[in-house]
């Protein structure tokens, strides 16, 4: 049965990604690294087909660490001590979704869903894991044929900020709306996890600085969504959004990340 005959989110990953369902190695991290250490690590991987990093107890996946762990951190503590003092294990999350070749990918969307990360990983033996991400599935959506126009996704609330806003209001907003990208008012650009990651590391994890939630987020330069008027199909807006190394795209309306292709691929 062809996938335009079945439909996608019933059949298997392995079916829907051949070769590449396991081709993006595991990103890893030991429990007793400083945290420090994985959110340099994150300035590189968010946004890509790692997106996070695996917490290891010896060679054993023991959880999670992406932007929302750091984030969270730096808002309660907003100084150095966070990145300094801080074990990896004390923050990650140990909701790790684990998959096989065979798992479906409702089920894939739906463990996703139930831990608010588009993130899972499937062993290749010899304690050795590969990575499935948001991106990754870009590829099924690629590969759609079907008449699925973005214009049935379902619009929701756009979390907009001023520009003269600080980090504090951002990271509050973030946190507020469970979202990772937060557009500047008025403006097709937005800061998300990855930018403000970049900067701490920039401030080099804020040693000797004690503000940071005060800072305003105009210091930095903002990535830009691209605009489309056009009602792209699901496999033309998966095609634009591959390309993109920050992928968000406004339309009618609409505030479309790759996490809104995932959960559209789930339901057809």
């Amino acid at each position: 049965m062809s996938k335009s005959e079945s439909n996608i989110s019933s059949l298997p990953l392995s079916e829907l990604l051949g070769s590449s369902l396991t081709s993006t190695p595991c990103v890893n991290v030991r429990k007793n690294a400083k945290v420090r250490l994985v959110a340099g690590m994150l300035v590189q991987y968010l946004e890509s087909f790692t997106d996070s990093v695996v917490v290891r107890d010896a060679t054993k996946p023991i959880g999670v660490i992406g932007g929302r762990e750091i984030i969270q951190g730096v808002f309660k503590n907003p100084t150095s001590d966070f990145f300094e003092t801080k074990f990896v294990e004390e923050i990650s999350d140990n909701r790790l979704c684990v998959v096989t070749s065979e798992s479906s990918l409702k089920e894939l969307i739906s463990q996703w869903r139930s831990v608010g990360r588009a993130f899972a990983i499937i062993n290749v033996g010899n304690d050795d894991y590969s990575v499935i991400s948001a991106k990754k599935l870009l590829e099924i959506g690629m590969n759609d044929e079907s008449d699925f126009h973005i214009s049935k996704i379902p619009k929701k609330k756009i979390v907009t900020i001023d520009n003269e806003a600080n980090f504090g209001d951002v990271i509050k907003l973030m946190l507020e709306n469970k979202t990772r990208k937060i557009l500047l008012e008025g403006t097709n650009q937005f800061i998300n996890d990855r930018i403000i990651i970049e900067t701490i590391e920039n401030f080099n994890f804020l040693l000797g600085r004690n503000n940071f939630l005060d800072i305003p987020i105009n210091i930095v330069s903002p990535a830009e969504a691209i605009t489309i008027s056009k009602d792209l199909t699901l496999s033309e807006i998966s095609k634009t959004m591959y390309q993109m190394s920050q992928p968000l795209i406004i339309h009618d309306d609409r505030v479309i990340s790759p996490w809104d292709i995932c959960v559209t691929l789930g339901t057809i």
